[in-house]
């Protein structure tokens, strides 16, 4: 079956980072925002586990919103209404801020606006373990919104994180396409790569690679940011036309 949609990693992807380094300063400034009002340590491994309550969810009938809601008040000794707004002004406030930790580049803007010249289908398959304000903040970085994609992905909406085959399913699901009519492009073997298990083809962006050891999957093609925007162009690889 011909490809038409492509589906785009963000973080370490079309947004060039190092993921570990990134999460490790967010929590810290979550911490900073939160000040002495809270336990800090306790209240970011509250935060720590809601996220984990999210990847490993199985239940469809319930959002990744809604999974971390549910962990965090039913573990919490506060009250969603104390703490809520200290979260929605930090991702308001100061993730913005968090740019510097980042490494944009044209890349993106390019390759993404290449695949609609091809005629592609995109959209944004970012891990959605982040509020959409938050997703949204990290676009713009790039240069980009969510009215250049069918879909980005957020934690309101979706009800699988990566690397459950679930969330590329319901991806498929929203945009009306078979996974075989798809390409995952993103950084991390086994979170991105996993699409290949439902029949999507793979490109392994290189520039930021993570590959956590265990499981590994076939990759298609791979190659960096700018061997991406080459093959794109030229329709070769995984891109050829039948």
């Amino acid at each position: 079956m011909t490809t038409n949609t492509i589906l785009f990693d963000l973080d370490g992807t079309l947004l060039e980072m190092q993921t570990e380094p990134f999460v490790k300063s967010y929590l810290v400034e979550v911490g900073r925002h939160i000040g002495d009002k809270y336990d800090t340590e306790k209240l970011l491994k509250l935060i720590w586990d809601a996220t984990k309550a999210m990847i490993v969810n199985q239940d469809a009938d319930k959002t990744n919103e809604q999974v971390f809601i549910e962990y965090f008040t039913a573990n919490s000794e506060w009250e969603r209404e104390e703490v809520w707004p200290l979260f929605d002004s930090f991702y308001r406030d100061v993730f913005p801020t968090l740019s510097h930790l980042t490494y944009p580049s044209p890349w993106a803007k390019k390759i993404v606006e290449t695949a609609k010249a091809q005629g592609y289908r995109v959209a944004v398959a970012t891990n959605p373990v982040f509020p959409r304000e938050a997703i949204f903040h990290r676009l713009a970085w790039i240069g980009m919104s969510a009215d250049d994609f069918e879909l980005v992905t957020v934690y309101e909406e979706s009800h699988f994180t990566k690397p459950n085959p679930g969330y590329f399913a319901e991806i498929c699901q929203k945009l009306g396409v078979q996974p075989t009519e798809c390409i995952m492009i993103g950084n991390h073997m086994q979170e991105d790569m996993v699409a290949s298990t439902l029949g999507m083809k793979t490109y392994l962006v290189t520039n930021w690679m993570e590959d956590r050891g265990e499981p590994q999957y076939p990759v298609d093609q791979r190659g960096s940011l700018e061997e991406l925007y080459q093959a794109l162009t030229e329709r070769t690889g995984v891109f050829a036309q039948a």
